[in-house]
């Protein structure tokens, strides 16, 4: 398991400083190679056997981010799971996004995806 994965998300606010690009890049080579960033967004899209696959991972992906109170954007279809991470508190990726990105790699892996 990362170590990401074992942190938990703090309360961010306007005042919560964004990563640099540098910071971003050595988080992101934490994770699954799937993640990338888009415009201060990280994103990751899966592909599973069919929309319940898709809306199951989902849901554990919801519980997590509850959990957390950190909460992705999510766009469910037919075999896939698109997620979007960013703070929007921050305006910008935070720590924060790479941990519950890190918890979704932790459930993910253990789907089966196509």
């Amino acid at each position: 398991m990362s170590e990401l994965a074992r942190e938990r998300c703090q309360s961010c606010t306007a005042d919560t400083p964004t990563l640099s690009a540098a910071e971003a890049a050595g988080l992101l080579g934490q994770l699954d190679g799937d993640w990338a960033i888009d415009d201060a967004c990280l994103r990751r899209r899966l592909s599973l056997a069919n929309f319940a696959a898709a809306f199951t991972l989902a849901t554990r992906v919801a519980l997590i981010a509850e959990r957390e109170s950190h909460h992705p954007d999510l766009c469910v279809g037919w075999g896939y799971l698109a997620l979007g991470l960013t703070t929007h508190a921050a305006g910008g990726l935070t720590r924060n996004d790479f941990i519950l990105a890190a918890k979704i790699d932790r459930v993910a892996a253990a789907e089966p995806q196509s």
